[in-house]
């Protein structure tokens, strides 16, 4: 048996008698006490222990492959592509907007934010209690930068076995080296990652100019290095235990998941007692199980658990045990399957994959699927309704009325236009009132009521409106303002507002 076939000490220890899988939560802490000193002892050995991931191939290897190559694609690529002569998307934090392709938000829209965060949520509980950590183990930067690290980190160095035996030699001309070499691809990795993700918040064709000539302001630098040393660490060496003990979605699923949630699921019942044996001899005689304790499952782990004693909250779903059991299994001419994606009703009813599946549908995923649908359709059909033309309005408090030279009442305002569209636009400003009559609008320094606003800008309008004193009485009339294009745009866009004409006595 090879060296990577090799037991792994407290990993590779014999699982009780099969029983029903649950998820292994940590170990028991007493309110008055903490933990105690064997356990202190074991979490903290557990936390220093490194861990080598062996590579695997299959279906599942293949899955996350594909989803870190369309997830970077997006990440690196999204910032470059340009809208209209502009960044498509870009969260202008010093301007106060975010520019989504054609459609730009404001402070005003943080309703739109907050439905985002909404629908995000639902469908990770969605995902969660259908397949567990299925968002974990695929799609989360997390794994996917940790991903990216671990190949670099076997190109340059090698698998497993020639990863640990090159920590374990002292160091050289040639360890130096070899490290060296990793340490300077995984940190132009994450300074490409930090860089670009500067990028969604200033224009990045500007910044990767400003970054080669060493042009950048203060903060720009400071965000860069933190971010991509951030990448580094995080994808370099903490890995596992980022999912282990600072993610908090590790906590949580295990009350969204139930034993008909698809989770990675090892077979006792086929499985137990495991034990090792030559190919050629007939196993259900000597009164073994189909596991052949080679722990591969263990070594290819991630976090480094062993899936054989049951449903971890460690797991992160990514189903590398999956694949490299089913290698296991061809070897040794035994059905796929030993570990597998099922549920625990599932394998304890012996129900195939699709039968397994008629029983996901609960009341719960159903109500899961209707609010994410309803908060869906709700955010489209609130973005397809939305005005690109809005106009608010501010009293001048220290002159709420006044009596000025040739008879006439003025009240003076502030009104700030917000032009959402990528056209300029020329607004003709009206009033009207229900017992006001010859109302004026003079809007700014002139006596025109027609104000230039720039696309996606927003201006600040200093706005007279002044009634005839004979016409009216003292008191506190309705009035509506209404922001107009004129005839001659091409677009027909209008805002109204509601406010009052203080008439003094």
């Amino acid at each position: 048996m090879s060296n990577d076939q090799s037991t792994e000490g407290k990993n590779s220890e014999q699982a009780p008698a099969w029983q029903p899988v649950q998820i292994q939560r940590p170990a028991q802490v007493s309110s008055s006490a903490g933990l105690t000193e064997e356990e202190s002892t074991r979490v903290i050995e557990e936390f220093r222990a490194k861990i080598y991931p062996r590579s695997v191939t299959g279906i599942f290897a293949r899955w996350r492959i594909i989803l870190v190559l369309f997830t970077q694609v997006i990440f690196y690529g999204l910032p470059w592509l340009q809208w209209n002569d502009r960044q498509a998307v870009l969260f202008d934090l010093g301007a106060r907007k975010f520019y989504i392709f054609g459609m730009v938000l404001w402070p005003q829209d943080v309703f739109y934010m907050a439905v985002i965060l909404i629908i995000s949520a639902y469908g990770l509980f969605l995902f969660t209690a259908l397949a567990g950590r299925l968002f974990c183990g695929y799609a989360c930067p997390q794994t996917v930068y940790t991903e990216i690290f671990m190949w670099i980190e076997r190109k340059v160095e090698g698998d497993r076995v020639a990863r640990i035996r090159l920590d374990e030699e002292p160091w050289s001309f040639r360890k130096f080296r070899i490290k060296a070499t990793k340490h300077i691809l995984w940190i132009a990795v994450a300074w490409w990652t930090g860089s670009t993700f500067i990028g969604y918040f200033a224009p990045i064709r500007e910044l990767g100019s400003d970054l080669i000539n060493f042009e950048l302001g203060p903060w720009q630098w400071f965000w860069i290095i933190f971010y991509s040393l951030a990448t580094w660490g995080n994808a370099g060496f903490l890995r596992e235990s980022v999912c282990k003990y600072m993610c908090p979605y590790a906590r949580f699923q295990s009350v969204m998941v139930d034993s008909d949630t698809f989770v990675v699921t090892y077979d006792k019942i086929r499985g137990e007692p495991r034990g090792g044996r030559s190919r050629k001899v007939d196993h259900h005689e000597m009164g073994l199980g189909d596991c052949i304790d080679c722990t591969v499952c263990v070594q290819v782990c991630p976090t480094g658990i062993d899936i054989r004693n049951g449903l971890q909250y460690m797991c992160i779903g990514c189903g590398a045990c999956i694949d490299a059991c089913d290698q296991i299994m061809d070897k040794m001419n035994y059905p796929k399957g030993l570990i597998r994606y099922t549920s625990e009703n599932g394998m304890l009813e012996g129900l195939d994959n699709k039968q397994a599946r008629k029983r996901l549908f609960k009341p719960r995923v159903y109500v899961y699927l209707t609010l994410l649908a309803f908060f869906i359709i709700a955010f489209l059909v609130s973005v397809a309704m939305r005005t690109p033309l809005r106009m608010d309005i501010m009293r001048d408090r220290g002159a709420l009325g006044r009596e000025v030279p040739g008879g006439l009442i003025e009240n003076v305002y502030r009104i700030q236009l917000i032009n959402m569209t990528e056209e300029p636009l020329d607004l003709e400003i009206t009033a009207q009132g229900k017992d006001l009559e010859n109302v004026h609008v003079r809007a700014g320094d002139s006596d025109s009521a027609v104000v230039k606003v720039a696309p996606f800008a927003n201006e600040w309008v200093p706005l007279v409106i002044q009634v005839p004193l004979g016409e009216v009485k003292p008191g506190l009339y309705d009035l509506q303002l209404k922001a107009q294009t004129l005839e001659s745009e091409e677009l027909d866009l209008k805002a109204e507002e509601k406010t009052s004409f203080f008439v003094p006595n």
